[in-house]
């Protein structure tokens, strides 16, 4: 009924504080009452004597009228369990009671009793007087009854129909136990629990909790057989690394892990893991199996998955064995931050450092480099071809500088389809260009400028005008020559070439770009 949750109160005591009824204890000695009324009042545990015969008496009348399922009955409508309630009387009450619900007296206690026993209380009552209506001599429940200061009880409730008293149900003793304290910190517990789980759920990071005590079992296996240097070991066993990882228990992932990996739900996630976890991984859980060897229990690093859908991912990892598992290892927690885009922004900033973004070719410090490079390096020898954009001032000053960038990167789609690795094509200038050739010969140079003026002719059919016109040299370095003489000498080769086209055709190099026809 009104208290509920039932108390700590043992079967056995509570049958022995029901004897402090003169009623109960025919012919007990006045001394005998008088110990059985002090044990009722000074019990640690909140008392309460109550006649509950109207209630049975009210049953009674329903049975005749025909309801069969009180708990229904009573569930229909609050008043009726209200008005069950109004039928109960309380006889007496002990200290305990009059101290846990702050009443100076019984008479308080009575009179305030709407306020003690209020709100969700009467759905608890319910079960209560179903269990009496069962037949049953006896009925428990939890409930929340409040102090008359209106300070909530949580309570354990047990109640028993006194011995001799079965059919009338005229002393019915209960008790009630404070489970106040209890019941506060089950639910600051629960709270907890779902604000974590609240936190590792929406979290906006891809979160994992793995088991690693198998791992943990197999490092410390071959530790014990005399293994002092893991990483040397796992050169020489890289199937120990395959191992460790198929070991791997993965027990919980969040939303975000879904998301990012594209997965539709945990179970297929988990069954295609092989797909998010492989190529460049194994030497990367390689690492961390070696930090961990070492007793690293927190890692970071960056590292390369894949979603279920063949996107790379490029992650931050963050590897932390929880507080209180640090003996067995038993729960990990890995954090992936998605760091694609960073990544992404940072290979085109890369792009854009060595990168002519006209051209899509190398810039002129990419070039700079590149032949330093080669100067102490080598391989040698190495072929340069110098190529000179002709008339593209002209084209710029007379036809303005779109149809001068529209050359340029005409020529850039000419040599990046023909320039293959390791040869590298570079604009070094407005309109200046160089192929780098490693470790080629003379000829190598002279086939690839054929194949340029070639490729430039089809260019200009299919452009029309204005036709790109190069003006081509090259040079091979000689044993022991520094790359800036190299670069000297196919320059100079370069400009006796555009000299004698000139010369052969009769052309001035400051024609007007709209009267150029022919290409190199």
């Amino acid at each position: 009924m009104r208290h509920n949750l039932a108390p700590r109160l043992p079967q056995k005591d509570l049958h022995e504080a029901a004897k402090v009824d003169d009623s109960i204890t025919p012919g007990a000695s006045d001394m005998t009452r008088e110990d059985d009324a002090r044990m009722f009042d000074l019990a640690p545990v909140s008392l309460w004597l109550e006649d509950y015969s109207g209630v049975r008496t009210h049953f009674e009348e329903l049975r005749t009228q025909g309801v069969t399922d009180i708990r229904a009955w009573l569930g229909a409508d609050s008043e009726r369990v209200r008005a069950c309630s109004a039928l109960i009387r309380i006889l007496k009450v002990n200290r305990k009671t009059l101290s846990l619900f702050e009443a100076d007296d019984l008479d308080m206690l009575v009179a305030n009793i709407g306020s003690i026993f209020r709100g969700d209380m009467f759905k608890t009552h319910i079960e209560e007087l179903a269990q009496l209506w069962d037949g049953q001599s006896e009925f428990f429940s939890t409930t929340t009854n409040y102090t008359l200061s209106g300070r909530r009880l949580d309570i354990e409730l047990k109640a028993i129909i006194l011995p001799g008293y079965e059919n009338d149900w005229r002393r019915v003793l209960v008790a009630i136990d404070d489970v106040t304290a209890r019941e506060a910190a089950r639910r600051q517990l629960t709270s907890s629990e779902a604000y974590a789980r609240g936190l590792f759920t929406h979290s906006p990071v891809s979160l994992w909790v793995e088991d690693f005590s198998a791992i943990r079992r197999l490092l410390e296996d071959i530790r014990a057989r005399g293994i002092e240097d893991f990483r040397v070991f796992t050169d020489v066993h890289p199937d120990f690394v395959e191992r460790c990882m198929s070991e791997i228990r993965v027990i919980d992932v969040n939303q975000q892990t879904l998301d990012l990996f594209a997965a539709p739900d945990k179970a297929t996630l988990l069954h295609r893991l092989d797909e998010a976890f492989r190529d460049d991984m194994r030497r990367h859980f390689r690492e961390q199996l070696i930090d961990l060897w070492d007793g690293k229990l927190f890692q970071q690093r960056e590292v390369v998955n894949y979603s279920l859908d063949g996107t790379e991912l490029h992650l931050y990892l963050q590897f932390s064995v929880l507080p209180g598992h640090e003996r067995d290892w038993s729960q990990v927690q890995i954090a992936l931050t998605d760091i694609t885009a960073r990544k992404k922004a940072e290979a085109y900033l890369e792009y854009l450092g060595k990168h002519d973004v006209l051209t899509k070719l190398h810039n002129r410090s990419f070039y700079v480099d590149e032949m330093n490079r080669l100067d102490r390096k080598g391989p040698s020898p190495v072929t340069l071809i110098m190529i000179d954009l002709d008339g593209l001032k002209a084209a710029n000053d007379q036809l303005g500088h779109a149809v001068g960038d529209t050359l340029l990167t005409r020529l850039g789609e000419v040599l990046n389809g023909i320039v293959e690795k390791p040869a590298h094509a570079a604009r070094i200038g407005g309109d200046e260009f160089a192929i780098i050739l490693p470790g080629s010969e003379e000829h190598v140079g002279r086939t690839l400028m054929q194949d340029i003026t070639q490729l430039v002719e089809i260019n200009n059919q299919f452009y029309g005008k204005p036709s790109l016109s190069l003006s081509m040299g090259a040079a091979t370095s000689e044993p022991g020559e520094r790359m800036e003489s190299l670069m000297k000498r196919a320059d100079a080769d370069m400009y006796r070439q555009k000299r004698l086209r000139y010369q052969s055709t009769g052309q001035d190099r400051r024609r007007r770009a709209s009267d150029e026809q022919s290409p190199v």
